[in-house]
């Protein structure tokens, strides 16, 4: 249970869930047609940012690699607040930003709506495309972010404390 826990372990399993994270957000996307909204993209960056956790097992980057993993704990906590926040916006919660929705002002002319229209998300971020047992991906994103920002976090204090010995 302790080498789960080892910076050089973490190095190596954060980085590949968060590239199964992004393999499965663009299966979805091409390979079931599920087209992403504006978070949906806001939520692949983190995962693609601690997926370069990696180059922390080269060697000399290796010094500062609990110091990476700590850094990818900050980013996937930040990346289950951006998720809670689309789940928020899909169970109307709150209302999401014009880039998620479109914009809510009542036009004037013909040729207000026609800009107002062409100016709408074709995916919007109120709508689920896809849940399983009730969850959206987005609620699923909460729980993976959240699940391996502790697991990261956990593990850079575990390297912090061993480096203090």
């Amino acid at each position: 249970m302790q080498q789960l826990f080892t910076t050089r372990t973490a190095l190596l399993l954060v980085p590949l869930a968060s590239l199964t994270a992004l393999a499965l957000a663009f299966i979805g996307q091409y390979g079931f047609e599920l087209q992403p909204c504006v978070l949906c993209i806001y939520q692949r960056w983190p995962f693609a940012i601690a997926a370069l956790c990696l180059v922390a097992l080269t060697p000399w980057v290796r010094p500062a690699a609990t110091w990476l993993l700590l850094f990818s704990a900050l980013v996937l906590a930040v990346n289950a607040g951006i998720a809670v926040y689309h789940v928020g916006v899909e169970q109307y919660w709150w209302t999401g930003s014009e880039a998620c929705v479109g914009t809510t002002g009542t036009a004037r002319t013909l040729a207000e709506l026609r800009a107002q229209v062409m100016a709408t998300p074709v995916t919007r971020c109120d709508e689920v495309a896809f849940s399983l047992f009730g969850i959206s991906m987005a609620g699923y994103n909460v729980i993976f972010s959240a699940g391996l920002a502790l697991y990261a976090g956990l593990a850079a204090g575990v390297g912090f404390r061993n480096k203090h010995r």
